[in-house]
């Protein structure tokens, strides 16, 4: 089976590059960031090394730094806690 992915850029110009059907693209990615760029007219020697797929962040990053009590977000308690401001500004208890 021919090779397919990501693989660490043969010809070395990038950190990865697309392989489809064993051969290389102008896919390329450089500290995740994914762009074109056609691979060299030379042809590349020696075995193709899988790269490693970049982690997919969480969403723990998002959280405010200055948020010392951060929690999950609960979108019921949400929508609890803006349905009884409404109703208290509407003169309901």
């Amino acid at each position: 089976m021919d090779a397919e992915g990501w693989y660490v850029d043969p010809f070395g110009v990038h950190e990865a590059r697309w392989i489809s059907q064993g051969s290389p693209t102008a896919l390329v990615r450089d500290e995740g960031v994914e762009s074109s760029d056609p691979p060299p007219d030379v042809p590349f020697t020696g075995e193709l090394e899988p790269c490693p797929e970049p982690q997919t962040p969480d969403g723990d990053d998002l959280r405010r730094a200055d948020d010392a009590d951060s929690r999950q977000f609960d979108p019921d308690a949400e929508e609890d806690s803006a349905w009884d401001a409404f109703g208290a500004s509407a003169g309901a208890d």
